[in-house]
């Protein structure tokens, strides 16, 4: 992650009020001043990249961006682009409730934010939109806070923690937060043990590496028109597999840093899964078509995440027919770039 940030007014007012309540033993976070500004472009992700089930991710380059204000003593909110028209103007914002938490864990409060919200990242197409959001949100109150020069500093391991905890899983947000091609992971917290945590939960604590791709590795996703919900697609998978199919994916989780850092001629085989993607399949035929094309025709291609977007990870060029073979089956292909992570202005 990358911060700069701006200040306006450099007045910060009469702290006269709350110096006297600190000096009488009374919990008063600081006020960001009126004026104080950032702006947030954050990066889409993809999750999993076939075997590496909510553990391996990828930033790319299609981007949300995310400007703030402080001013005034309500909230006001504006979106445009992608899914404007389905989410609401009001504190329930995903952004909004990830610039308050941020602010919150900086230990600050905001009187008023004037935030508004260009989406280019579609939503409910497993390009990671709502980790985004979360992680736009979480970068531009750390700018905020550096801007005003107050309150606590929010590191880049807090801004994975915390989206982590949002999400429920590090996988789409450490990739928009860190950049490129991530391997995160979670772990209890001091005293807790692992068979007393049930799944993903607040008692955990996220981490994540980035990794130096290969630079001869190109990404392509094919976007379909229809979308996808997660919960419906996490419904589908069993709560138990074979030890077979484990150690199979264990095996190509593990190929996958290898052929992604170094060697991607072994793309092909480190982009198989057997935890998954054939257990979505039913509710998203064209996307099981086009990857299975796409595989038979030794491209490494993988469900984006919980779906429908379809990703190709490769070092070589696309069939020829592949455009027209994604545009018959409904989805629309392009060539993005892999993306730094978040960046705040």
């Amino acid at each position: 992650m990358t911060v700069w940030a701006t200040r306006t007014d450099e007045s910060s007012g009469d702290d006269s009020h709350v110096a006297g309540l600190r000096r009488e033993g009374v919990d008063v976070n600081p006020v960001l001043p009126a004026g104080v500004q950032a702006q947030a472009r954050v990066p889409a992700s993809s999750a999993n990249l076939g075997p590496g089930f909510d553990c391996l991710g990828i930033a790319l380059g299609i981007y949300d961006d995310i400007s703030v204000t402080v001013g005034g003593d309500a909230l006001r909110i504006t979106v445009s682009g992608e899914g404007a028209e389905g989410v609401p103007l009001d504190e329930r914002h995903l952004v909004v409730r990830a610039i308050n938490r941020g602010l919150a864990a900086a230990g600050v409060t905001a009187p008023g934010l004037d935030v508004k919200c260009r989406n280019s990242i579609p939503h409910a197409r497993g390009l990671g939109s709502s980790a985004s959001a979360v992680v736009g949100g979480l970068a531009v109150a750390a700018g905020l806070v550096r801007a005003a020069g107050l309150g606590t500093q929010l590191s880049t391991e807090a801004l994975i923690q915390l989206s982590s905890e949002f999400e429920g899983h590090p996988d789409n947000a450490s990739a928009s937060v860190l950049g490129s091609a991530v391997v995160s992971w979670s772990e209890p917290t001091a005293g807790v043990h692992t068979s007393d945590v049930a799944g993903d939960s607040p008692a955990l604590n996220y981490f994540a590496r980035s990794l130096e791709l290969h630079p001869g590795i190109r990404a392509y996703a094919m976007i379909p028109q229809v979308e996808s919900s997660t919960a419906v697609t996490r419904g589908l998978l069993p709560d138990a597999v074979s030890r077979a199919d484990a150690v199979f994916n264990v095996s190509r989780a593990a190929l996958a840093v290898v052929a992604l850092t170094t060697e991607p001629q072994l793309l092909m085989a480190a982009t198989e899964d057997r935890l998954h993607q054939d257990y979505r399949a039913p509710v998203m035929p064209a996307t099981a078509a086009l990857v299975r094309w796409l595989r038979e025709r030794q491209v490494p291609a993988t469900v984006s995440g919980a779906g429908p977007t379809v990703l190709a990870l490769t070092a070589s060029e696309l069939p020829p027919q592949t455009r027209d073979k994604a545009a018959e089956l409904g989805f629309v292909l392009q060539e993005v770039e892999i993306a730094p992570g978040v960046v705040v202005h």
